[in-house]
């Protein structure tokens, strides 16, 4: 018998947590096709304002197996999901299963078959999304730019929802990253991986919480964690520009020691430059903006989130170097 750990941030959702609940619980009942392993469901609740706490309170006094966090605020899904996965004690981790079960709960099964194979890393894929063109169109982007630009590929259509073995969690839960970003670290880690496509569907209750704000705050977050090749773009084109421009002044200079009365025409030039060259500058000085902005929030030390509560839990081996399985 093994122990599969499951992850489900949350916030605001009264109409999911207890669906999410029963859907995994029926996987691991007696005739179900987990019955012979042991089940830990952590959820981590994100400073609900509605009657979410309430319910996993219940949950958690009605099943050991329920394990809840309750932040001090919101800390967004990232933060919250990389603190919930800490405290993960199984021999197999399912990093996210998200409370509204627009990843199927039903592929869990088949990830724990393959890893019970061998397989270290079971990542499903969003090969079918039930969501507008628009946001899938941007999605494709995203994993274009950040596989173009990292040493290392992370799938396309792969999110957190993946189960991984124990030794590819520790490697996961090691590094100290003030705004995780998951699939990333997995995806870095290496080890073996397979992909299962799957169908992502349209959530059927209650309101996604990630608005267009949110998720470009993530991708431009994926996108500067793994690679310093957006400052080394910087670096060679502005040195080219500056060829280019000390080519134009050289030009310039004999040009108006050459022809007489050429220097008025070349005041609208003079104008383009200008403007020119302090776009470029502000794109750059942008792009330092987001790295500096990083190390400031790794300089500072802080925890990845503030925890007001935890029920049925103790410190997460992560922190403690104990646990039944670790």
């Amino acid at each position: 018998m093994a122990r599969i750990s499951i992850v489900s941030p949350c916030y605001n959702e009264e109409e999911n947590v207890e669906v999410c609940h029963a859907a995994v619980l029926e996987l691991f009942a007696p005739g179900g096709p987990l019955a012979h392993h042991e089940r830990e469901h952590i959820f981590s609740d994100n400073c609900s304002q509605d009657g979410t706490v309430g319910i996993l309170r219940r949950l958690a006094a009605e099943d050991p197996a329920v394990k809840v966090i309750l932040n001090a605020r919101n800390f967004g899904p990232f933060r919250s999901n990389f603190n919930a996965l800490r405290y993960a004690t199984g021999d197999a981790i399912l990093v996210f299963l998200p409370v509204d079960l627009q990843d199927p709960p039903e592929l869990i099964p088949e990830m724990v078959r393959h890893w019970e194979s061998g397989i270290e890393v079971v990542a499903g894929a969003r090969a079918n999304r039930e969501e507008t063109w628009a946001l899938r169109s941007c999605r494709r982007i995203f994993y274009r730019i950040v596989n173009t630009l990292s040493d290392f590929e992370i799938p396309e259509n792969v999110g957190e929802f993946q189960l991984i073995d124990r030794k590819v969690w520790k490697v996961v839960v090691s590094h100290d990253d003030k705004y995780p970003y998951i699939r990333g670290i997995i995806a870095s880690a290496g080890f073996r991986r397979l992909i299962l496509p799957y169908t992502w569907k349209a959530r059927k209750r209650g309101i996604s919480k990630n608005n267009a704000l949110r998720l470009i705050d993530q991708a431009m977050n994926g996108i500067f964690a793994f690679t310093d090749v957006p400052m080394r773009i910087c670096s060679f084109f502005g040195f080219g520009i500056s060829v280019i421009a000390i080519l134009y002044a050289v030009i310039s200079v004999i040009a108006g020691l050459i022809i007489p009365g050429l220097a008025p025409p070349g005041t609208m030039t003079i104008i383009a430059a200008l403007f020119f060259f302090s776009g470029v500058q502000l794109m750059f000085i942008g792009m330092m903006g987001e790295y500096i902005t990083a190390i400031h929030a790794q300089v500072r030390r802080g925890p990845v989130v503030v925890e007001r509560e935890r029920i049925n839990l103790d410190l997460p081996p992560a922190q403690s170097g104990v646990g039944p399985h670790g």
